[in-house]
């Protein structure tokens, strides 16, 4: 999907403005990342944080809804209900792509210097969050923009290992370019998400191995893909599900 960088920096800059940076990295109610993507996909103020239904939207165009979900979708169950009952939503997911991590100690507010790490995201982590909201997934309102992001990561020191890192507190998340996006506009979308020249039929570790991702995550997947009607079950080897792709 095409992305706009010239809107993505216009974005970037009114967010990380001068207010922000005198203010500190994570001070204000809305975290960095989600306040750029609002702006990034809604230039005009005018439509963010709408009240509608007892609910606030991020953007509401007048026509269409557009929520930025940077927490677990499950946060959003009763949000989607009330609004796909009324109009077209978009929920908007960022995904690290490349990202450089900072630690910093809770006592003196020093930061450590950036390290990159190894992990390098993939649209197919969506899916982790989509699980949460399958009831949701086949109801034609509902469209997702998977937003694959450069971004700066700083962690609070206070997690319950001797370094204090396992089990840290995520402080906030600054974007710095936007590399893909991954747009799902009906279900036949969830298409791309099938390895190219994958053989039939195929076991999860086949479709792991074609999507280069673990096998945790391909069942993951392919129980989402069943569910969607767009690959069958067609029987079983050992102890796991043999699938095919289902003709359109």
């Amino acid at each position: 999907m095409y992305i706009d960088e010239r809107r993505f920096e216009a974005a970037r800059n009114k967010i990380m403005g001068a207010d922000r940076v005198r203010q500190g990295i994570g001070t204000l109610s809305e975290k960095t990342i989600h306040a750029v993507l609002k702006n990034y996909y809604a230039p005009d103020a005018d439509m963010h944080e709408i009240p509608l239904e007892g609910f606030v939207a991020d953007i509401f165009t007048g026509t269409e809804i557009i929520e930025i979900q940077t927490r677990a979708f499950n946060a959003m169950r009763k949000k989607l209900a009330a609004f796909l009952a009324l109009y077209p939503v978009t929920v908007v997911y960022p995904i690290p792509n490349i990202k450089w991590v900072s630690w910093i100690d809770e006592e003196s507010g020093a930061a450590s210097p950036k390290r990159k790490s190894p992990k390098k995201g993939s649209p197919y982590q969506a899916f982790i969050e989509l699980y949460k909201i399958r009831p949701f997934l086949a109801n034609e309102n509902l469209r997702f923009r998977f937003a694959l992001i450069d971004m700066e990561e700083y962690r609070l020191l206070n997690g319950w290992s001797r370094d204090k890192k396992r089990g840290s507190e995520r402080y906030d998340r600054i974007p710095v370019r936007f590399a893909e996006e991954v747009c799902i506009e009906r279900r036949e979308d969830y298409m791309q998400f099938i390895p190219f020249g994958l053989k039939e039929p195929f076991t999860a570790k086949d479709f792991a191995a074609g999507a280069k991702i673990p096998v945790r995550l391909a069942q993951t997947v392919l129980l989402i893909l069943n569910d969607l009607s767009l690959v069958e079950r067609i029987g079983k080897q050992g102890r796991g599900y043999l699938y095919r792709v289902r003709e359109l």
